[in-house]
């Protein structure tokens, strides 16, 4: 029997690797109440050949399943409730991820989902993400292993991408999905060879995939703008809408609210700030990952209004990175002037 899906809104904040650790994470679900961001998924927790560790799984999850003692209540995760965590895994071992599905159930996680779709070359190397796609019957066994694995405690979810090389066979790796126990299918409508291309963005295949089964389908790629989310679900049939790059781009746009430019330089430097005082990274570490986010961020216009992406990468040193951000006036020049050559 498949368990019912704990998501409190439509839109979901997408697993993303090397971005969705608990900080961005908490930030994100602060800034979005529940009518708005229905939950959120941790990055992809890797598994090879044995069990992840509960300690490693609780890691990945962080404290976003309690209040955080961790900076000003503005980053509190749970200032509008609490929001289900979805922990996500991708390997290829059966027998692994079912002892990782367990122990994910020990630790009282809202869903635990299943990586099909991640293209990059690690993942191909191993057999896992979207390597699997090419074969269908070891999507059906990963997802029955989970499900075992949970034992009836927690719903499971996989994520898929519309193919491999090609679509042909989205509808067999979404039944395989389904026929596997999954209480839910994220279709990502690009296939892996066509990786994040904007060109590529289909969402036809995720209609498809509403037609193949008979578990909800939430939606994912080519979400820009808040009023994509219905318009993707109305198109598709898809009960959910997870949302990736269009959440780096503005972490509002959840509910549709612009974000003036205060709030977005408040954002940056909380971010800044809770990687730091989390003990998750030395501010140089933090500054690699601001400037990871500034490459693609559009709120509140400042990072055009302050020289664009190029004038925010430059800069190499933390202090003065931080200080962009408590300071949006131009350093003065050598001269003393304000814009002074």
């Amino acid at each position: 029997m498949r368990r019912p899906l704990p998501f409190t809104a439509p839109a979901l904040l997408a697993p993303m690797e090397g971005v969705t650790e608990p900080c961005f994470r908490d930030l994100v679900l602060a800034r979005n109440p529940p009518t708005h961001l229905g939950g959120a998924f941790t990055e992809f927790v890797r598994v090879v050949d044995h069990p992840v560790p509960r300690t490693v799984l609780r890691r990945h999850l962080g404290p976003s399943a309690r209040p955080t003692p961790f900076g000003p209540p503005s980053i509190d995760p749970q200032s509008f409730g609490p929001r289900p965590i979805g922990l996500q895994l991708m390997g290829s071992d059966p027998a692994a991820i079912e002892a990782s599905a367990a122990n994910a159930a020990d630790l009282d996680v809202a869903v635990l989902d299943l990586n099909f779709g991640c293209p990059a070359r690690g993942a191909l190397s191993t057999c896992a993400g979207s390597a699997l796609l090419r074969t269908p019957a070891r999507v059906t066994d990963l997802v029955r292993a989970a499900v075992r694995g949970v034992d009836g405690r927690v719903p499971v979810t996989a994520k898929i991408r519309a193919g491999y090389d090609d679509d042909r066979g989205l509808e067999d790796v979404a039944k395989a999905a389904a026929d596997g126990g999954a209480s839910m299918l994220t279709v990502h409508c690009r296939t892996r060879a066509e990786g994040y291309r904007d060109d590529a963005v289909d969402w036809r295949r995720i209609e498809r995939a509403v037609r193949a089964v008979s578990i909800p389908v939430c939606g994912n790629g080519g979400v820009e703008t808040h009023a994509d989310i219905e318009r993707m679900r109305s198109r598709t049939g898809a009960t959910f809408v997870m949302i990736g790059r269009g959440a780096l781009r503005d972490p509002w746009i959840f509910g549709g609210g612009s974000a003036d430019a205060d709030s977005a330089r408040a954002f940056l430097l909380e971010y800044f700030d809770t990687l730091v005082l989390r003990g998750q990274f030395a501010p140089a570490g933090a500054l690699d990952r601001c400037k990871q986010l500034v490459r693609v961020f559009r709120a509140g216009n400042i990072v055009e209004e302050q020289g664009g992406p190029k004038a925010w990468l430059a800069e190499v040193d933390p202090v003065r990175f931080r200080a962009r951000l408590v300071d949006p006036a131009p350093a003065p020049s050598a001269t003393g002037v304000v814009g002074a050559k």
